[in-house]
């Protein structure tokens, strides 16, 4: 099937699905505007769609979503920050309440970097990005894990890292140190379906199914 007649398929599909199901709540976002209490950043990875993992609704979550779920730190250097503006208007004028970053089984930006992506200079913008996690990579690779474990390793450390880099912009940390906004890390198996959310401590606990 053309890639344009499988768009349109879809969007079809949706018109008398979904949105005949939800057609005052779309009136009513697009009256009044959106009021999310949740920023959700995510891995651009089209097999990870944050809507579906939480069955959320439009307007309910308020989403990013960037190769290898990466927050980067604070840059006042000038220039065109993607990830940073966004966290910025969700905090600053949505004024959300939480914020989750959330990685990926099997995430290719991950495996990328660990593969020395980051330090090529030849590896485009991709590479460019992924070597803001070139420390990580560096911290995992020390560990002296077994191979089988450094990716998994790897995808929730990335995780942990931009979790403490949201806490470089002053508006983030104010707001998490004042109570007002909470951070939080998780953790998505493709293969098994099963999400994991750090506690209160910092940990990675997996979600009864």
């Amino acid at each position: 099937m053309p890639l344009r007649k499988l768009l349109i398929q879809g969007y079809e599909t949706f018109r008398k699905g979904d949105f005949v199901n939800q057609k005052k709540l779309y009136e009513q976002l697009g009256t009044l505007g959106q009021h999310p209490k949740i920023m959700l950043i995510a891995c651009s990875d089209s097999r990870v769609d944050p809507s579906d993992i939480f069955n959320a609704y439009p307007g309910e979550m308020f989403v990013v979503r960037n190769v290898a779920n990466i927050v980067p730190p604070l840059d006042e250097t000038g220039g065109y920050h993607g990830t940073s503006a966004a966290i910025e208007y969700a905090v600053n004028n949505l004024g959300v309440e939480m914020i989750m970053v959330m990685g990926h089984e099997s995430c290719g930006g991950i495996q990328g970097c660990l593969a020395g992506m980051g330090h090529d200079p030849d590896a485009g913008y991709v590479g460019k990005w992924v070597s803001l996690i070139n420390d990580v990579r560096d911290r995992v690779l020390a560990k002296g894990l077994p191979e089988d474990r450094v990716t998994y390793e790897m995808e929730l450390e990335v995780v942990r890292q931009s979790l403490t880099n949201l806490t470089t912009f002053p508006f983030v940390k104010r707001k998490v140190d004042t109570g007002h906004l909470k951070l939080v890390g998780g953790y998505f198996s493709i293969i098994k379906a099963r999400l994991m959310i750090t506690n209160d401590d910092g940990e990675f606990e997996e979600v009864p199914a």
